[in-house]
Parts: C-alpha cells; sequence; structure tokens
C-alpha cells in the first residue's frame, strides 16, 4: 500500500505538465493506479479500448510509409505519428489495466477488431489498406495522406467525446492533447496534398 502512495505523490507534481515533455506517458499511469482509478467511467473505458485499435492502425499505416513514402516530409510526418502514438498506446492499455477493463482483441487495426470498426470513425476498411500497401511513390504519399486526414478527423472525434463525456482526468487530458496534436497534423497533412 505504501508503494501506491509513493507511486500517487510521485506522480502528483507531473500532473499538470501533461502533454509536456517525454516523460508523460509514467506520469498519468502513475496517476492512475494511486486514486484515479475509481474516477473513471463509460466514456473512458471506450475511449481506451477504441483509441488501442485506431491508433495501431495509424501506426502500420505509418510504417508502411518508412518504404513506399517518395516524399521526404511524408516519411518524416509518419515518424512522427508513429512516435506520439506508440507510448499512448502504451498507456491507454495500461489504464484498462487498472481500471479492470477488457483490453481490445490482439491484432490491431481492422484485423483485431471487425466487428467495432463500424464505430471508430475514421478507421481504413482492410480493403482500404490493401490499396495502401500495394501503391508507392508519389501515389502513395497521396494515398497515405488522404487517409491518414479522414483517419486523424475520427481519432479528434473520438477524443472530443471523452473530453465532453469522460470523468477521468488523466484520459481527459491524453484526449485534449490527441485532438490539438492531430488537428496540427491534419493542417500540415493538408498542405502537403496541396502541394503535391
Amino acid at each position: 500500500m505504501s508503494l501506491t502512495v509513493a507511486i500517487g505523490l510521485a506522480g502528483c507534481g507531473a500532473d499538470h505538465s501533461v502533454g509536456a515533455g517525454h516523460n508523460m506517458p509514467g506520469n498519468p499511469s502513475a496517476s492512475a493506479i494511486s486514486g484515479n482509478a475509481a474516477t473513471s467511467n463509460a466514456a473512458d473505458v471506450m475511449f481506451a479500448q477504441m483509441m488501442i485499435p485506431h491508433h495501431e492502425q495509424a501506426i502500420e499505416m505509418s510504417d508502411l510509409a518508412t518504404t513506399r513514402a517518395s516524399d521526404p516530409e511524408v516519411r518524416q510526418l509518419a515518424r512522427q505519428i508513429k512516435d506520439a502514438q506508440a507510448p499512448e498506446i502504451t498507456q491507454l492499455k495500461t489504464w484498462l489495466s487498472s481500471w479492470g477493463a477488457p483490453m481490445p482483441m490482439a491484432g490491431g487495426g481492422d484485423h483485431g477488431m471487425p466487428e467495432m470498426d463500424h464505430g471508430m470513425p475514421g478507421m481504413m476498411s482492410e480493403a482500404d489498406m490493401t490499396r495502401l500497401a500495394a501503391a508507392s511513390g508519389a501515389e502513395f504519399d497521396r494515398q497515405f495522406l488522404t487517409m491518414m486526414i479522414v483517419h486523424h478527423e475520427g481519432a479528434v472525434t473520438m477524443a472530443e467525446q471523452e473530453t465532453a463525456q469522460g470523468a477521468n482526468p488523466d484520459a481527459k487530458a491524453l484526449a485534449q492533447r490527441i485532438v490539438t496534436t492531430q488537428q496540427a497534423e491534419i493542417d500540415t497533412m493538408r498542405k502537403i496534398l496541396a502541394r503535391l
């Protein structure tokens, strides 16, 4: 019990800086373990359960860009998306575990939870992913940007629902950061698309 209290106290000073700095993934998890685990509701659980496969698909798309994209700005953006979303997946899984909620099925993306695709805005279909994987060069760049804009818009929609309906302050802070970050990336992607 004293370990939980110590973790909680260690996390308290950093809670106000959610979204700032690279140590951020550990802080909300420590805070959720110490006290905020009790303050979660169905919206928080659904946010985490849906955002995990959503992020996994974005990473799958970003991984394709490392070998198929021809535009250096597209490759850089894909790395940025992966670097941001991979730690968020870990954080979301930690929260689900601490809340005693079930994890989404393993397998990631639309392969893992086909029955949930229709409830997740912006998810690409299996056919979309196959088409993207078959493209390369400038054609890949255009498809990737077009699909990722839709994908990000879906994530923003889900994150806005969490900020409006969620109870867990750390989950709501992450949702707000997703809105801010992904909206900025949407703006960047539209600019790149316009010049391709």
